[in-house]
């Protein structure tokens, strides 16, 4: 274990942080190269995906519900030098993430076809998509053990295992993705089904080097069966600070939805256009991405450790680290969006649309990383109720303004765009607001014990 509460604070961020972006970058490199493949097979194929990897939204956020609430209360743990409490928690986690994947999956398939004709702007794109999720659902359950064991070590400082086993997964990811889709040599050509493939073997091996990994070299956080059993207490205590922060997944992924159903009728292209600019645009975001996985825990630590000055050190050195970041790729994306969605499609209707989403959205870059750095810090703290309730004002002050403005005749994709942007820039200033007062009545020393909440203290 990595002790966080003592040493530079910024110092800590910036090296956990390094270590999130190369696996990000390594992450990102891969969802771009399966893009890029996958762009070979024409647009029908790329809107399939596109259409077909929403469903990532809900993994994020389950996995975000588990990962989030196993990083708070084995970071909180472990800043009180209570080992056996993380230890009692972290199995509890990997129970729960086994159960939830696989209720997804049986889900997944039950509704697959009803959601992707749904969705799709036409037969041939819902067909392809149905193709890919055969796949492609699988790996997404394979996804829940790794995101658990990858939150634990988190939460205790180690970043370096977790990115090489990601590394390692990825790269064969991007080996296997071309042979599967276009069958070079021995390998039968599966067009998008062979992406979604490639994904779930490489997500397997992670998920078995990565058990082969704490049974062999890590000695602070052990699986220990007779902790398997499911305690009521610890899941309810991680849902109370998990549940609110993958209900903002749920919110973005309702968000995406209702995109794509606007921009429906504008065709393929436009569905492309998005999913290509979506998918730069998550690029983008991965320097402060990386940045806001490594406060939760930072913060996690320093306030189980009673270490108030170093809670608000982190969040404004995290603030101000992340405003920086994206002002550089607000300039990027702003001023050169069509060579970043040329790169995938050489469809000009799709170049048109995802270039017209970049150029405006960057708008936006600044505010979202501050939404980003400023929900991690609630959930350091364990509180991630305030960034719902803010995730819920954007969503219902973009929702009803777009559906008023879709049915105008003089309607254009780009008015989504700078709804989307005011939303999120108000977004930032409520959680500013509601951040400092969490702060101003948190971080106070005397009778800090009544006044950390019962989710986030050992029992």
């Amino acid at each position: 274990m990595k002790d966080l509460t003592q040493g530079s604070v910024t110092k800590h961020l910036l090296h956990m942080s390094a270590f999130m972006a190369v696996s990000m970058a390594v992450q990102t490199l891969y969802l771009l190269a399966d893009l890029y493949w996958v762009g070979h097979l024409g647009k029908e194929a790329i809107a399939a995906v596109g259409v077909a990897g929403n469903l990532m939204m809900i993994v994020l956020a389950l996995t975000q519900m588990l990962g989030v609430g196993t990083t708070t209360l084995v970071s909180q743990a472990a800043g009180r030098k209570d080992q056996p409490r993380a230890e009692l928690v972290f199995n509890q986690s990997c129970v729960m993430s086994i159960l939830v994947g696989l209720v997804l999956g049986v889900c997944g398939f039950l509704l697959r076809d009803a959601y992707c004709e749904s969705l799709s702007a036409d037969a041939a794109t819902a067909a392809l998509a149905k193709s890919y999720l055969l796949w492609f659902i699988p790996a997404l359950v394979l996804q829940f053990p790794l995101v658990a064991l990858g939150s634990a070590l988190r939460a205790t400082g180690i970043i370096k295992p977790t990115v090489r086993l990601q590394v390692l997964s990825v790269l064969l990811n991007i080996v296997l993705a071309p042979l599967l889709i276009f069958g070079i040599g021995p390998w039968p050509r599966l067009g998008v089904t062979g992406a979604a493939l490639a994904s779930f073997i490489a997500i397997l091996i992670a998920d078995v080097l990565m058990v082969i990994y704490f049974e062999k070299k890590y000695h602070y956080l052990r699986f220990r069966f007779p902790l398997f059993r499911p305690q009521t207490r610890i899941w309810r205590e991680m849902l109370h600070i998990g549940v609110p922060a993958g209900a903002e997944f749920v919110l973005l992924f309702a968000y995406i939805m209702i995109v794509y159903g606007i921009i429906r009728g504008f065709g393929p292209a436009a569905q492309a256009g998005f999913g290509v600019g979506a998918r730069v645009m998550q690029a983008l975001f991965l320097p402060v991405v990386a940045l806001s996985f490594a406060v939760a825990p930072v913060i996690g630590q320093n306030f189980g450790g009673r270490r108030g000055d170093r809670v608000r050190q982190s969040v404004y050195s995290a603030v101000g680290i992340a405003s920086v970041m994206m002002l550089v790729l607000t300039l990027i994306a702003h001023f050169a969006p069509a060579p970043l969605i040329r790169a995938f499609s050489n469809d000009q209707r799709v170049i048109a649309f995802g270039s017209d989403y970049l150029r405006i959205v960057s708008f936006n870059f600044v505010a979202a990383g501050i939404v980003f750095t400023t929900s991690s810090a609630f959930q350091g703290i364990g509180n991630t109720w305030p960034p719902l309730l803010s995730s819920m004002t954007r969503l219902f002050l973009f929702v009803l303004p777009a559906a008023l403005i879709a049915r105008t005749p003089r309607f254009e994709i780009k008015h989504v765009w700078y709804l989307s942007v005011a939303s999120i820039v108000l977004q930032a200033c409520i959680n500013l607001f509601l951040l400092r007062n969490e702060l101003r009545k948190k971080l106070t020393f005397e009778g800090l014990d009544d006044l950390v909440p019962g989710d986030a203290t050992a029992a």
